[in-house]
């Protein structure tokens, strides 16, 4: 009988949750608050029926379910993994690792702050001692960003603000949770003040130790899911397998932090995981991955608040005391790092500027929830903390919880409303009204045309359209109230729709399989950073933005120093053959977007609009156009390799189109279907198997370019080619400025350069050099040398120069000529 209720009682708290969630939009309150207080409704009911206050017999067996038999583990052990591992798997590490400094300060020391901010206002007004304190700052120190965040997508607030709260409230959990292991572990030693030195010191092992376990488990986790690639199921069981056995093997197998553990083994599968899976079961995963999430939010939640009548139970005047100055503490701690962390990180450009109406609704949608409930009650259920210490720290928990989501929770979108951040600025304004003018017309044409080939009654078509005409009028009219905007601005409107298109264009490139699984997060990446930094900075952030996609970042610069320094070419040949197909793929998609600018943007915002964006386009694509030709020159045959296998990977896509037709037209059977799509399965996975680019091999095709190599014996030209660094350059580009020392010697494999000294010029081309004078006579160099086209270069360091000076006589004469 007992099972039948549990069973019973489970599906009951679906069917809650399930309702719950169109409630909650209906009375315009977060999803979270709303479950919390029906939570702690259904537990006061169960205290009352289970004390017998309401004088109801009930059967034993229900009796025994509203004891609420959960512990604190089965918050820590059953839930929290899966929470911690869908946030790291969901969000967008790419983009974050542009705002990870604000994260991270906001995250750690947000943390630290709120803990001696609690901790040390608590100590005068309890007999607690300062361990204990402290433990409390640490357990009210964690928020829950799923109310704010869920306000601030639906008022399109800046995405990066966004960004930036989920990856504060991700980590800022694993470091709370690892300073609460600290102060508990003390409290429970019954030391009266904290070793400072030993705390701190423990601190960062508990943290590098949980990172490096999640990362060792997750590759191991990555490696078998690249083994099954035609059993999505099974995929998406190991990965579900990976949070759990994270946690449990870094909190009872190495003692380190097991949140740590669990966030960087799903940031790993994050960045991973495309690279591993077909676009379908990566799809497959992260949807399952959302659904387990929201149930267990959400029956953390529920069970969490049926405990707090519990923890609660003796609540008495002098608590209220209590309760109240973490209250304020807490904030202050918040307040501290909103107007006074985020302000410095701004005013050194670590971080965007956070204007003062989002710092406010920041600070009020600090709810505490789940976590801190979780956190409490395994310090109730500690043999080893004093009774004492059980109770207040239980009390303080839940009451300032009760508070964030009672009065901050129930009052946060009026607050946002107040400040007016849920009105729309006037260039979205406009934007989503001429948008909506334009989809309104592109239905009633699409609807006339149906109606004429499915020769309906006139009557009946005319009155309909009559009916949709006005709706459409009403459209246009809207539309028409927002002529006013700005020619600059119309621009910047028809740049973020460009930009979205875009977008729109990689992901149905990632689907239809045309494009890498292993860089379409790259690709993403990009361009959601050129439409919010277009939004913000309009056509001329737009072309910023675009040059700045094709230059060097500090991962290329990083593996240039390893390469040059250090042989190690493998980092410099990935990125380069990233970078190779990155550009190719996206040359594709920028002639396509031209089309997208004359049937949609132009209709929206005119002849002159679209025509300039047209003329930005065109600028963007000579730019990736440069780019693509230096590679070419500096890699020769490598480039056209990858277009081979687009188009192969063009053709399977188009062949298995066919085939699913075939299928649903009954043309073929499904056991012959199935065999041709394992072998297109096996095709397409040799075309992703993408060609090893080696820098060794390019260098020498380069070297047998320059005719003053050409008398070096086979030994002597394979030592050249490891110590020759190539490189490419775009026309216009200064490659050795007047007044520099240069400490290297320049050979032009392919291309030409200008030289200008002392107000005479000449060109140079294949196999001149340029930066041996300096070398033989050191003086200050008089000449500026500029690419005048594109350049395939290589440059050799002084001293093997010298060396090579000494064993080449063609090399030697050159240099007197010159």
């Amino acid at each position: 009988m007992t099972i039948i209720v549990v069973v019973a009682a489970i599906a009951a708290l679906f069917l809650l949750i399930a309702l719950s969630e169109p409630l909650a939009e209906r009375l315009r309150l977060p999803f979270t608050v709303l479950l919390a207080t029906f939570g702690t409704a259904l537990g006061i009911a169960a205290v009352a029926l289970a004390g017998g206050a309401l004088g109801v017999q009930i059967d034993p067996g229900f009796a025994a379910l509203l004891e609420v038999p959960i512990r604190a583990n089965a918050f820590l052990y059953i839930f929290l993994p899966t929470l911690l591992f869908q946030v790291a798997l969901g969000l967008n590490l790419r983009r974050l690792f542009d705002d990870a400094v604000p994260v991270l300060l906001m995250a750690v020391l947000a943390v630290v702050v709120a803990t001696l901010a609690v901790g040390f206002a608590l100590a005068p007004f309890t007999t607690l001692p300062l361990a204990a304190c402290l433990l409390v700052g640490a357990i009210v120190s964690t928020t829950d960003p799923s109310a704010v965040v869920g306000i601030f997508r639906s008022i399109q607030a800046p995405a990066r603000l966004t960004r930036i709260v989920e990856g504060e409230s991700l980590l800022n959990d694993a470091a709370a949770i690892a300073l609460f292991g600290l102060f508990l572990t003390i409290v429970m030693a019954g030391v009266p003040d904290p070793t400072w030195g030993e705390a701190l010191g423990r601190f960062p092992v508990l943290l590098l130790g949980g990172a490096a376990l999640g990362w060792v488990v997750a590759r191991a986790g990555l490696a078998l899911i690249a083994f099954l690639p035609r059993h999505p199921m099974a995929q998406v069981t190991l990965s579900v397998a990976l949070p759990y056995i994270t946690y449990i093997a870094a909190e009872r197998g190495l003692g380190v932090s097991g949140v740590v553990a669990v966030v960087v083994a799903g940031g790993t599968l994050n960045l991973l995981g495309p690279g591993r899976m077909t676009p379908a079961s990566w799809s497959y995963l992260r949807e399952v991955w959302d659904i387990l999430a929201h149930w267990a939010g959400a029956l953390v939640f529920v069970l969490a608040a049926l405990l707090i009548p519990r923890l609660l139970g003796d609540l008495q005047l002098s608590d209220m005391v209590g309760i109240a100055v973490v209250t304020v503490a807490a904030v202050a701690a918040r307040a501290i790092v909103l107007w006074g962390v985020l302000p410095a990180l701004s005013r050194v450009r670590l971080s965007t500027p956070v204007e003062g109406p989002y710092r406010v609704a920041l600070l009020w949608g600090g709810l505490r929830g789940a976590v801190t409930l979780a956190l409490a009650l395994a310090v109730t259920e500690s043999a080893a903390v004093p009774p004492e210490i059980k109770r207040e720290v239980g009390i303080l928990a839940t009451g300032f919880t009760l508070f964030t989501l009672l009065v901050q929770g129930t009052t946060l979108r009026w607050m946002i409303a107040r400040l007016g951040l849920d009105r729309l600025s006037p260039l979205d304004q406009a934007l989503a009204n001429q948008v909506i003018a334009l989809a309104l017309q592109n239905v009633r044409e699409e609807v006339g045309e149906r109606a004429r080939g499915h020769g309906l009654e006139r009557e009946i078509v005319r009155g309909e359209a009559k009916r949709f005409g006005e709706r459409l009028e009403a459209a246009r009219e809207q539309a028409r109230e927002a002529e006013e905007v700005l020619d600059r601005d119309r621009v910047t409107l028809g740049l973020v729709a460009l930009a979205g298109r875009e977008r729109d264009m990689i992901i149905e490139g990632f689907r239809a399989q045309l494009i890498s699984s292993r860089l379409v997060e790259r690709m993403l990446s990009d361009a959601d950073r050129l439409i919010e930094r277009t939004r913000a900075g309009g056509r001329a952030e737009y072309r910023a933005s675009a040059r700045r996609a094709l230059g060097r970042d500090g991962w290329t610069r990083l593996a240039l120093v390893l390469h040059n320094r250090l042989g190690l070419s493998g980092p410099l040949a990935r990125i380069t053959a990233d970078r190779f197909e990155i550009l190719l793929t996206q040359r594709l998609i920028l002639r396509d977007l031209h089309s997208h600018i004359s049937d949609k943007i132009r209709r929206i915002h005119g002849k002159r609009v679209s025509d300039l964006l047209q003329e930005l386009l065109r600028r963007r694509e000579a730019q990736q156009d440069a780019a693509l030709e230096g590679l070419r020159l500096q890699f020769p045959g490598y480039a056209g390799e990858l277009e081979r296998r687009y188009l192969r990977r063009t053709a399977l896509r188009l062949e298995e189109r066919e085939y699913d037709a075939l299928l649903a037209d009954g043309l073929i059977g499904r056991e012959l279907h199935a065999r041709l799509l394992r072998r297109i399965a096996r095709e397409r996975a040799a075309v992703e198997r993408r060609p090893r680019l080696d820098l060794a091999v390019a260098r020498g095709e380069l070297i047998a370019q320059v005719p003053l190599f050409a008398d070096l014996d086979a030994g002597t030209r394979k030592r050249l080619a490891r110590a020759l660094v190539g490189r490419s350059a775009a026309p216009g580009e200064v490659l050795l400025r007047r007044g520099e020392n240069p400490r290297q010697v320049t050979f032009i494999a392919s291309g030409a350069a200008e030289v200008e000294t002392a107000g005479q010029k000449q060109r140079i081309g294949r196999g001149d050099m340029f930066g041996q004078l300096v070398m033989l006579a050191p003086r200050r160099m008089r000449t500026q040398v500029t690419a005048i086209g594109h350049c395939a270069l290589l440059t050799l360091d002084e001293d093997r120069f010298l060396r090579l000076l000494r064993d080449s006589p063609a090399l030697q004469e050159a240099v007197l000529e010159s």
